[in-house]
């Protein structure tokens, strides 16, 4: 594993706990997204949705009461363990979003919800070939991000733990050249400038 995902690992199952009780609330807009990210999907064939980035699973059971087979991937293992224990009935996988363990064009969709944001700059356009590849042809991406231009080095957060993660913001127009670069299409929408929707 490389630096980065070891430190990003570690710090979050240093916040699991914490973060699990802090972080509770939808973002502004949530349902908008995920409804139509639903209707998107509704003729997936069986096909999974794919929650990168789950953390303690609260994006993905949202998912999953809108009828969704949604399978939840996070780095850290401290988060998969709080998120099994708050929604047993779920399927929460430990693993990396720049090397899934997860069959070509096997998903209906992936939402990377607020979780590409600690990955160097550089890295970035791995992870999106990595969803272009495990997407169904016709299958949706969907992106939440933090807005602007600029990148800080986080140390503690959710309860004061010891973190070392970099959070890098992003313009729209600088994560759509590489989900284009990725083969994705940008899909017009109404969702708030800090996310974004593709189709494979």
């Amino acid at each position: 594993m490389t630096d980065y995902l070891a430190d990003i690992q570690t710090s979050y199952d240093n916040v699991a706990s914490s973060y699990a009780d802090l972080v509770v609330d939808a973002a502004d807009g949530e349902d908008d997204a995920f409804d139509l990210l639903t209707q998107l999907v509704a003729d997936a064939d069986g096909r999974v949705v794919l929650d990168v980035g789950c953390g303690p699973g609260r994006t993905t059971g949202s998912l999953a009461r809108r009828g969704l087979q949604v399978v939840g991937i996070d780095l850290s293992p401290g988060m998969i363990e709080v998120a099994r224990r708050d929604h047993p009935e779920l399927d929460f996988r430990v693993g990396s979003m720049t090397a899934l363990d997860i069959a070509d064009g096997s998903a209906a969709a992936i939402v990377a919800w607020w979780s590409i944001i600690h990955l160097p700059r550089d890295v970035v356009p791995r992870a999106f070939s990595e969803f272009h590849r495990v997407l169904a042809p016709g299958g949706v991406l969907l992106l939440g991000f933090h807005l602007g231009t600029k990148s800080t080095h986080k140390t503690s957060g959710y309860g004061g733990h010891p973190m070392n993660i970099h959070v890098h913001r992003w313009t729209a127009p600088g994560l759509s050249e590489i989900a284009v670069a990725a083969g994705f299409t940008p899909y017009p929408s109404d969702l708030a400038e800090d996310r974004l929707l593709f189709r494979r």
